[in-house]
């Protein structure tokens, strides 16, 4: 433990602080990004809600638990799409809170252009983008 005694904080603060720390995407930017090549979408919400609202198109599924061991390049349990540090990462959870604490745990890996979604998964369905059943 560190000798400093920080003040505790709540989550609205850790959540502002965290997304300080990188430029968030929205929706559209997002998708124009992941279309062309220039971004990997990861959808870690769990399965009830992938079921109940579909997916999206070309995202990698990765369950929040196993994200860091899945996007670590340096880690044995990769996927293959965990290419480098270097990799821009969008991070994609319900409604773009959960996103934002796995995008800065990300960052902690040296994955420095993971970033999250506005508004998840909702605000890409309400900007009337792609979702497959």
């Amino acid at each position: 433990m560190s000798g400093t005694h920080e003040r505790p904080v709540g989550i609205d603060e850790l959540l502002e602080r965290v997304r300080a720390g990188y430029g968030r995407v929205e929706p559209l930017e997002a998708y124009e990004a992941a279309r062309g090549g220039a971004a990997l979408l990861v959808d870690i919400r769990y399965a009830a809600l992938r079921e109940r609202d579909g997916l999206i198109p070309g995202a990698l599924v990765v369950e929040r638990n196993e994200l860091e061991w899945r996007l670590d390049p340096l880690g044995d349990h990769r996927v293959p799409e965990a290419t480098g540090h270097d990799l821009r990462v969008v991070v994609v959870c319900n409604e773009g809170y959960a996103s934002s604490l796995a995008a800065e745990s990300l960052h902690r890996l040296g994955l420095r252009r993971a970033t999250d979604l506005v508004g998840g998964f909702q605000a890409w369905r309400a900007a009337g983008l792609p979702v497959s059943r």
